[in-house]
This record gives structure tokens, sequence and C-alpha cells, in this order.
């Protein structure tokens, strides 16, 4: 079994805790307090400028192999996942322009960004959020929410190219050279930071 596939194995019973997760539970019946979203979404935004951050970090690090990744990595997360999120966020009335990080945030960007000081390290942590929400959003997405907003949300990170994306930080976990035991604690770390940030 190839690391990463290690990895998915011993993250998926803290997928499974975010799918009996409140949160979880609303978007996926369509029924969540929009208050609760607005916030989420207001929290999420942050935490992508700062996961775009993660990615250029580790880029600068990168092997030759793994550098173009990387900067596509960063460039569709800041001008492809951030756009969508504002898009998103509108139809909620989010405040992103004054939003400020809550301590789950905080606490999750921080060890991401400590994290990726090791180059194999740093990928290891962020793998729970990509592998995570495409994991969620297939499940979610074998009975979609009927509300379009939320089935919107479902649909983005169900979506084919997000699952290939997420497949490919798999093969470069792979070929980092990453130490297991290092790897699988950054990795557990951050599936328990995934899961605090449904805690809106």
């Amino acid at each position: 079994m190839s690391l990463a596939a290690h990895l998915e194995k011993i993250g998926r019973p803290l997928v499974d805790e975010q799918l009996e997760h409140p949160t979880v539970r609303g978007i996926a019946q369509g029924d969540l307090d929009e208050a609760v979203f607005r916030s989420w979404l207001e929290q999420d935004y942050l935490f992508l400028h700062d996961y775009t951050r993660v990615f250029s970090r580790l880029a600068w690090k990168a092997p030759a192999a793994h550098l173009g990744d990387l900067v596509d990595l960063a460039h569709a997360t800041y001008r492809g996942e951030l756009d969508l999120h504002r898009s998103l966020s509108a139809s909620f009335d989010a405040d992103l322009d004054g939003a400020t990080k809550g301590p789950a945030c905080a606490a999750y960007t921080s060890f991401l960004l400590e994290s990726a000081a090791d180059y194999a390290g740093g990928l290891a942590a962020l793998y729970p959020c990509m592998w995570g929400y495409s994991t969620l959003g297939r499940l979610l997405a074998d009975d979609p929410p009927a509300e379009p907003r939320y089935r919107r949300w479902v649909d983005t990170y169900a979506d084919p190219g997000f699952a290939e994306l997420t497949a490919r930080i798999a093969q470069m976990i792979d070929e980092s050279g990453a130490d297991p035991a290092t790897a699988e604690r950054l990795f557990l770390d951050g599936m328990r930071h995934e899961l605090a940030f449904w805690d809106v």
C-alpha cells in the first residue's frame, strides 16, 4: 500500500465523523441555518488565502517534477476557488471583507504554514483538506441537497477535476520520500483540524 493510500485508510473514520457533524448534515439535507453557513464561508475565505500561501511555500522547496503542479494549485486556489467562493458567499450575504479568523481557522492555518517548512511534511499536512473535501463531495453527491446553493457547494467538491488534483497530491506524497510516521502524524493532525473547522 502506498503512503497516500495508507493515509486515506486511517483518515476515513475522521471523514465519517465529518459526515455526522451537524454542519455537514445540514449541508447534505439542504436545511442548514444560513447564519451558520455564512460564518463558515467567511472563515473558509480566510483559510483559502493562507492555503494559497501553503502551496506557494511548498513550491519554493519543491523538486522540479512537482514545481509546476504546486504553482498551478496556488493559482487555481487564488484565482479559481476563491472566485467561486465569492460568488457563493454573495448568495448568503457573507461579509468577506470584514471577516476575522476564529480560533479554529487560526489554529488550522498556523498548523499548515508551520508544517510547510518541511516539504514532505507539508504535503501530508495539507492532504486532509483536498482529500477530505473531495471525499465529502463525492459521498454527498450520491444524494445531493435540493437547495440549489448547498447543491452548488457539493458539486464543487464532487467535480472530477477536483478529484484529479487530489490524486496528483497523493502521487506527490508518494514521491516525496516522506517519513511514514511523520506523515501519518501530520495527516491526522490535519484531519482533526478539518473536523474542528466545522464548529462555526
